[in-house]
């Protein structure tokens, strides 16, 4: 009998504690470069423990041309993600409201960036590049970045889409609301949703990009290009206060989300 209980526990609670272990092996990266944010720099290499320091965090920009490339990421990242949502937007209403020819391919195609090694796009991406004339730099990296982005802004907007019930508009339109305004009333909003996760998906994904990048940067220097040089010759603090900065960041923009979702719920109920 004492061993039941134990066991009955067990098979309850088993999918929550594996939940829990997973959610734990997937936030231990962050939390051992949340610890070693606060190391005190010595020598090249930071990969020791040394002793609790502030100084980091109170330097972040300490490291030469480190806030430069994270600030050309920011950027880059923010474009891309505007181009990114608003062209990914339209294919995805494309592709659920309307029928032409070329929707069955299309639907296909668009999942192709999303299955390709990212070393192929990177590499034929470059090669049109080259062939084109263009000189690779910022604007180079910017149009990678849209292009690989669109397909998961596509794929989280459509199924949005396809999910909405048409009957809303219909009773729009029956109130006598013109096209412009049951789209804007009715159809954005409840889309929102959809786009605003393909849009912060874009943003991470743009910003956290390496390999794309690599090929066609030329002599431009993003924040994960400037942290993979770093690591060559020596890994500053400041990564990991950069790092640990981003995620809170990333933490806190959840909780906002999830507590707007929140009080929507309890509005409406």
């Amino acid at each position: 009998m004492p061993l039941k209980t134990p066991l009955r526990w067990l098979r309850r609670n088993l999918v929550v504690l594996a939940g829990l272990f997973t959610l734990g092996y997937l936030l231990l990266p962050n939390v051992v470069v949340t610890v070693f944010s606060f190391n005190r720099p010595r020598g090249r290499y930071n990969y020791a423990w040394q002793e609790f320091s502030t100084e980091a965090w109170r330097q972040p920009c300490g490291v030469a041309g480190m806030c430069g490339s994270l600030s050309l990421s920011l950027q880059i990242a923010v474009w891309a993600t505007l181009g990114a949502t608003v062209l990914g937007t339209m294919i995805a209403f494309a592709l659920v409201r309307y029928r032409f020819r070329a929707r069955g391919p299309i639907n296909s195609l668009i999942f192709l960036p999303m299955a390709m090694p990212e070393v192929v796009m990177g590499a034929s991406l470059l090669t049109l590049f080259l062939n084109m004339g263009a000189q690779l730099g910022f604007w180079t990296v910017l149009i990678a970045h849209i292009m690989f982005c669109l397909s998961f802004v596509v794929t989280a907007v459509k199924a949005r889409v396809m999910s909405m019930d048409p009957r809303l508009e219909q009773a729009a339109q029956d109130l006598y609301a013109g096209p412009a305004q049951t789209f804007l009333r009715v159809t954005l909003p409840i889309a929102a949703p959809g786009i605003a996760a393909g849009a912060l998906l874009a943003f991470a994904l743009s910003f956290d990009d390496f390999i794309i990048t690599n090929f066609n940067a030329g002599s431009t220097v993003t924040f994960p290009m400037f942290v993979w040089g770093s690591a060559q010759r020596g890994t500053p603090v400041q990564i990991n206060v950069i790092g640990t900065a981003m995620f809170l960041l990333a933490v806190v923009c959840v909780l906002g989300a999830m507590a707007v979702g929140n009080r929507r719920r309890r509005r409406t109920g």
